[in-house]
């Protein structure tokens, strides 16, 4: 009998995507995000979640997806990441959330190999679906070396006070 693994699953840019459920904190709809000067484009800036400062990434950038307006359905996961040995939360910019579901293991695939051109670093596996396909995401990859970097930047800059008057559109 193979384990199964319960994941959170979202909607980006027309496709499902999931993130291990161990990782989410929570889902909160879509509020007011303070840009951060001089950090890159995927950071939409930061949040305040109950007095502490989260960094909000819009994932369509971070992929290279085309970008798209917000909607009522637009929502910022919380999910907790690893930074050296401690954890950080994050939010992540998606379009919808769908449901917790459980997924065994054992229909779980590999990416494909999809050239040089492609990269499929970031993800964890493949998951059927009925008729569709839900990637699931590892996040340890996903903000690896300079996203992780810009992110933590982001933390510090708005601990040292960085005027708060530059919002991001909700």
């Amino acid at each position: 009998m193979s384990a199964v693994k319960q994941i959170l699953s979202f909607i980006l840019h027309e496709e499902h995507f999931g993130l291990t459920i161990s990782h989410i904190q929570e889902v909160l709809e879509y509020r007011r995000v303070t840009a951060v000067p001089r950090t890159p484009a995927f950071l939409l800036g930061v949040t305040n979640l109950r007095g502490q400062v989260v960094p909000v990434v819009d994932l369509r950038a971070l992929f290279g997806l085309e970008q798209q307006p917000l909607t009522i359905d637009s929502c910022i996961i919380i999910v907790d990441i690893a930074l050296g040995d401690e954890q950080v939360a994050v939010g992540l910019l998606a379009d919808r959330v769908c449901e917790v579901m459980e997924i065994d293991e054992a229909c779980l695939n590999k990416p494909p190999r999809l050239g040089n051109q492609i990269n499929t670093d970031y993800i964890e596996a493949i998951a059927r679906q009925e008729d569709d396909f839900i990637i699931l995401l590892d996040l340890a990859r996903v903000f690896s070396g300079d996203e992780i970097s810009a992110v933590t930047q982001a933390v510090q800059l708005m601990g040292a006070g960085v005027d708060e008057s530059s919002e991001v559109d909700s």
